[in-house]
Parts: structure tokens; C-alpha cells; sequence
């Protein structure tokens, strides 16, 4: 899972339907080639069982990924990001891999390494990926298999994360902070520095399901760090807050107040990239699912998505005056993980309340002014 940390600071590129006609900086995508996993994470916003047949059934095919790639590639796309799920679960993983080499793409996977075995060690030395990207649950079984909540999972990440690091590939490490395994994170912390090829990251936030399954949402709550615990844990960590402390002043604007500004999106959205879901729905970026907001580049090319979908995305307004007078001209909003992707997720709607998104900005707050 991608860290969210100051995510909500407003970017400004070119929208995506720009960039197509000014030859602009390349654009990078996510592919999500498949929702299922192997494991069962108490706070994974997106798998399904490896043994369900509809969500195997609908996934994009070979043929379909490539297409959209080509597509892609014409739009100015260089970076692509593998990712699910567990991508090595599909059995023509090689396949996806290879051919969006062949694309002349700069390619990038996340795994949890369980399913590593030599022939996908050999595939990455003879054609190096980008980076790979492995999520460090737990370094004991009983923290890793707590979240995993599959037996034997830890000791075929240990193997896999062996298998890939003894063979020196471009290994990147980080974790999530949970409920489940925050009294290991410092010693996560210390094993993926030790490991990582360059820096460590965490990320403590933790946003709903794109399924909005009720059943799982709670289980994700339950895993939510407190506020203040947040707080607390990226003051201690001696790379985290250096860095908050030296941009402090783009975190806490001193001059906020009405703008008369309705818009609903002032993020990074429909700027940089996109996403594309294991059955072929684009989104503007990896969480935004509301209703409106999407794409099936299974009925249509990526270009309408790109030319009339992300304009009128971006172009979406707010009726509601509650949210326009506190969300859009808070002064800590960029130290918050409300967007209207996430806010959805939360709620329902994209302008909805998100109290405890909001908490911790406030955490983050009060420990950034009392830096000393």
C-alpha cells in the first residue's frame, strides 16, 4: 500500500488531457492485475480469496493489460506500477511483465514475496524492474501472521524476501502501522533499514475498501492507530520528522479564509497518472471509486477516459456548505488524508465529514507547533 502522508497537497501539473497534446512529463499508472491475495490483511482495502473464481474470471487478460499499455504509451506514459492483490498470483505473470517491458515502460512491482520462488528471481535479474516494493508485516511470526492471518505466511515471506534480496535486486521495504503490530514497529523499522536498498517508509493511515464491505471496513477501523498514537510514532521516527519539522510551514498554512471556490478535487488527481482495476475500470487515481468518477476501458479507449471523463471529474462541484467552510479553507488540510476519494470511501459521499481524518491532522498539528 502507497504511503498517504501530505498526499492532499495540492499539485499543480497539467491535467491529464493537457499533457496529451503538450508532450508534457511522462505519466505513470497503476495496474492492479488482480483484487485476490494470498493472504487474509486484517487492514487491506482491496483482496479478495485467492480461490475466488468470479474475481479470476473478470480479471483483465494479457491481451487486454496490453492494449491498454499501448494506449498508455501513446498518451506519454514511462512508469508502471504492477500491483493488486498479490500480483504473482496470476499464472501469467511473466507474461504482464515481459510485455509491458517490451513496451519500453519503466516497470515496477509490489509483492508481499510469499509467493516468490527462483524463476521470478531469474525473470527480475534478466529483465530488472524498476524497484520491487515488499511490505514488512511483522518481523516475528506471531506479528506477521496476526495481520496475515494465514499460518505458514511468515516463513514464505522470510524466503521469498531472501530470495530477492541475496540476489541483490532493487528491494524496497516498508510497513504499515496497525493495531495488530505496533509493539514491533520499531523493530520493523530497524530490519527494513537494515535491508531496504534506499529509504524506509511507514504509512499509519489507513482508508476504507473500495467494496465498502461493512464486515471488513470494521475490521480496518479496528486497526486504526489513536490520533494521538500517530503523532506520537512519526515524532520518535528520526527520518519522518525532521523532514515535517523542515516543511512545516507548507503543512500549517498561517493565511487561510474564504475563497468562493466549490471545486470538489484540489489534489494531485487526473494530474500525474491513473489507474486501472483488475477488471478494467480507470480511475483517476488508486482510491477514487464514487459513483460518476470512473471509466471501463473495456467498452471504451483510454483516450475518451483520458480527453472527456478526468475534464469532468475535475470540473465536479460542492453543494454542501458545511464542507466548503472548513475542509477547502482549513489551515492543517494538508495534514489530513480527507480527499474526495477517501472522504467517499468513509462516508458515502464525496464532501462528507471524516472525524477521524480530521483528529489526526490536529495530532499532527499540535505536535508540529510543539516542536521546540
Amino acid at each position: 500500500m502507497k504511503d498517504s502522508f501530505c498526499h492532499s497537497i495540492e499539485i499543480r501539473k497539467l491535467p491529464l488531457w493537457e499533457r496529451l497534446n503538450k508532450k508534457a512529463t511522462p505519466l505513470s499508472f497503476t495496474l492492479e492485475i488482480t483484487a485476490r491475495c494470498n493472504n487474509n490483511c486484517r487492514h487491506c482495502f482491496i483482496n479478495l480469496p485467492a480461490t475466488d473464481a468470479h474475481a479470476a474470471q473478470t480479471e483483465i487478460s494479457v491481451a487486454e493489460i496490453l492494449r491498454i499499455a499501448d494506449q498508455a504509451v501513446d498518451a506519454g506514459a514511462l512508469w508502471c506500477l504492477i500491483t493488486g492483490g498479490e500480483p504473482l498470483l496470476r499464472r501469467d505473470f511473466q507474461d504482464i511483465y515481459l510485455g509491458l517491458k517490451r513496451k519500453g515502460l519503466l516497470v515496477s512491482v509490489f509483492t508481499n514475496a510469499t509467493l516468490v520462488r527462483p524463476q521470478h528471481v531469474d525473470l527480475f535479474k534478466r529483465y530488472p524492474p524498476r524497484d520491487l516494493e515488499v511490505t514488512v508485516y511483522g518481523i516475528t511470526q506471531e506479528t506477521y501472521e496476526a495481520v496475515t492471518r494465514r499460518a505458514g505466511s511468515f516463513d514464505a515471506f522470510r524466503r521469498g524476501l531472501d530470495l530477492l534480496l541475496n540476489d541483490g535486486l532493487p528491494v524496497w521495504l516498508k510497513t504499515m502501522a496497525l493495531r495488530s503490530n505496533i509493539s514491533e514497529l520499531s523493530e520493523i523499522a530497524e530490519f527494513c533499514r537494515r535491508h531496504t536498498r534506499g529509504y524506509y517508509r511507514f504509512d499509519p493511515l489507513l482508508h476504507l475498501r473500495y467494496d465498502r464491505n461493512p464486515v471488513r471496513n470494521a475490521e480496518i477501523e479496528a486497526e486504526r492507530l489513536l490520533p494521538e498514537e500517530i503523532a506520537a510514532l512519526e515524532q520518535s521516527d528520526p527520518e519522518r520528522f525532521p523532514v515535517m519539522q523542515k516543511h512545516c510551514d507548507e503543512f500549517i498554512l498561517r493565511k487561510t479564509g474564504p475563497t468562493g471556490d466549490d471545486r470538489l478535487f484540489r489534489c494531485g488527481a487526473g494530474a500525474g497518472g491513473f489507474a486501472v482495476s483488475y477488471d478494467g475500470i480507470f480511475r483517476l487515481c488508486d482510491t477514487l471509486w464514487a459513483p460518476g468518477t470512473t471509466f471501463d476501458l473495456r467498452k471504451g479507449p483510454l483516450r475518451e477516459a483520458l480527453t472527456e471523463l478526468v475534464p469532468r471529474v475535475l470540473d465536479m462541484r460542492s453543494l454542501n456548505k458545511t464542507f466548503l467552510e472548513t475542509c477547502p479553507v482549513c489551515p492543517i488540510v494538508n495534514l489530513c488524508l480527507s480527499c474526495p476519494a477517501h472522504t467517499y470511501l468513509e462516508t458515502g459521499r464525496m464532501d462528507g465529514e471524516t472525524p477521524y481524518f480530521c483528529a489526526v491532522a490536529h495530532a499532527r498539528a499540535t505536535m508540529l507547533d510543539n516542536r521546540g
